[in-house]
């Protein structure tokens, strides 16, 4: 077995429209297919424009998560890495929708931004080539 690359991430919200329209905006994220999803479970699936899901939305419960201030603001995840394409870009969408970035180490072929997503989930977006 080997690990090929990042599946998805869940990400645990009290605010499901709030952090669907953060994703979308940032990342250019498209609603996925919850078709899945069990009767009654406050979930929500994001994907690529290709269709892939990467990010699953999850309504806080605190009967399942536990105490919302025993999580600490992200749990046990420290930060999310993804691919990314087009750095200067995504620059400019930070600065057009207000959201704080800052640059992380940079490489010969390799640049990266650190943003925070409206649950205190750290964002490292990693730019190749």
């Amino acid at each position: 077995m080997a690990v090929k690359g990042l599946d998805h991430i869940n990400i645990v919200t009290s605010d499901i429209d709030g952090t669907k329209q953060f994703y979308r905006e940032l990342l250019g994220l498209v609603d996925g297919d919850t078709s899945g999803m069990p009767p009654g479970v406050q979930a929500h699936w994001l994907a690529d424009p290709a269709g892939r899901s990467i990010i699953h939305l999850q309504r806080y419960r605190p009967e399942r998560h536990g105490p919302d201030e025993a999580l600490g603001p992200t749990g046990a995840i420290d930060h999310v890495a993804l691919d990314c394409e087009d750095y200067d870009g995504m620059v400019a969408r930070c600065a057009k929708l207000g959201v704080a970035c800052r640059e992380g180490i940079a490489g010969a072929n390799f640049r990266q931004l650190f943003v925070t997503d409206p649950n205190g989930v750290r964002l490292e977006l990693n730019f190749r080539g």
